[in-house]
Order: C-alpha cells, then sequence, then structure tokens
C-alpha cells in the first residue's frame, strides 16, 4: 500500500567487474519502500543477475525496520548474502541506512 507515509529510497554501487550483473547493469540499484512512521521495509528490489538472488534480498529486507539498529542489518547481509555482489548490495543498503534518518528528521519533525 503506497500512501503519504511511504517512501521510495534508493542505493547504488558498482558491481564488481566480471560477473553476469555487472555485464547487464553496471551499477548495483536497491530500492526499498519504507514507512517512514514507523521504520518498517515494506517491498525491496534489487538489480541481479538472477531472480533467485533478488528474491533472496527482498525476503531479507521486508519487514525489517531502519529504526532498529541498521548495523545489525547490514551484518545479517554480509553473514547470509555470499554473492559476487555482495559489497555493492551492502554499499547501496548503507546509502538508504544514510539517507532515511535525515529524512525522517526534516518530514516527520518539521
Amino acid at each position: 500500500m503506497v500512501n503519504e507515509t511511504t517512501v521510495l529510497f534508493s542505493g547504488y554501487a558498482r558491481l564488481p567487474g566480471g560477473t553476469v550483473s555487472s555485464e547487464l547493469y553496471g551499477v548495483m540499484a536497491l530500492v526499498l519502500l519504507v514507512d517512514i512512521q514507523t521504520g518498517q521495509i515494506l517491498e525491496a528490489d534489487c538489480t541481479l543477475s538472477t531472480r533467485l538472488a533478488e528474491r533472496f534480498v527482498a525476503r531479507l529486507l521486508v519487514g525489517q525496520n531502519l529504526n532498529d539498529n541498521p548495523e545489525d542489518l547490514i551484518r545479517k547481509m554480509n553473514q547470509v548474502y555470499q554473492g559476487s555482489a555482495k559489497k555493492a548490495l551492502i554499499t547501496a543498503l548503507r546509502t538508504i541506512i544514510d539517507k532515511y534518518p535525515a529524512f525522517v528528521h526534516a518530514n516527520l519533525h518539521a
């Protein structure tokens, strides 16, 4: 459900050379729909070379909360995602994690 508290965040990072994802996309795009009132990730999508990997990342992220310790989310991604795009995926996720609090502060606490 998209409403005024649902915000799309994106993060990008360069993919490692010589991978299928790199040949297809050049950069990793991670996109999250977040309820900014609760911090809950509602939907997730990314540019990986297989649908299985994209679904895995989405399942890992959906339901997580950006208000909870986001470093735990980074650690979890680092532990369970062992694909070649791991560094790019974590960089894109970190970009979103860094954007989120500033956006919430500017828009909910104004």
